[in-house]
């Protein structure tokens, strides 16, 4: 074990309200220092993770740097701000909570909204509909990844993480991890050139 992952006062992808907008929470930071100081101190770990921190105000996230966070998980502020950007058709997101209703249909609790059902499930459409997204038009493209790119330098300033690439070349040695093909890819290609005549 080299952390301890923790949730002080928010919820993995937030707490959905009927409407389909996200509650707004408070995270106890001077627990998160705490119990980080004791992770460290008596049990030699690398400190806190705090997870479900996509949804906070964005006046919070310098907060973990200085209760010396390890982590913050925030996969979800990615996941949102690409399926509601401007530039992705509505037809698209259509689609996708189309396709939810159909296929994640048993995780709907009775209590939940549409709303909420599609916000808490949306991420399941992610894999069966990446293709969609990976051929938007460019133009729509650029403009997602311009604002992921402001999204990420606003969390790296925040975070106080640019200017540690030396640092991390210094002490994080990636291992080379080498792995046969899968043997899927093998079959089909074996099955494309299989019938074909000189």
């Amino acid at each position: 074990m080299s952390k301890l992952s923790i949730q002080t006062g928010t919820h993995h992808g937030g707490v959905v309200l009927p409407d389909g907008t996200l509650a707004q929470v408070a995270i106890d930071f001077d627990v998160l220092r705490r119990l980080g100081e004791l992770a460290r101190k008596k049990y030699g770990l690398g400190g806190v993770v705090q997870h479900g921190a996509s949804t906070l105000p964005d006046s919070a996230f310098h907060k973990f740097v200085e209760v010396k966070t390890c982590e913050v998980h925030l996969a979800t502020a990615f996941q949102n701000l690409i399926i509601e950007h401007e530039a992705v058709p509505e037809s698209l997101r259509q689609e996708m909570y189309e396709w939810l209703k159909v296929n994640a249909a048993s995780e709907r609790k009775p209590s939940d909204t549409e709303a909420q059902f599609l916000y808490k499930t949306r991420k399941k459409a992610v894999g069966p509909f990446k293709k969609h997204f990976w051929t938007l038009p460019e133009e729509s493209l650029k403009a997602i990844g311009e604002s992921l790119e402001k999204q990420f330098s606003f969390l790296f300033d925040q975070l106080n993480i640019k200017g540690t690439r030396e640092v991390i070349d210094r002490l994080v040695k990636a291992p080379e991890i080498h792995q046969p093909e899968p043997q899927a890819i093998k079959s089909s290609q074996k099955e494309l050139i299989e019938g074909l005549s000189d």
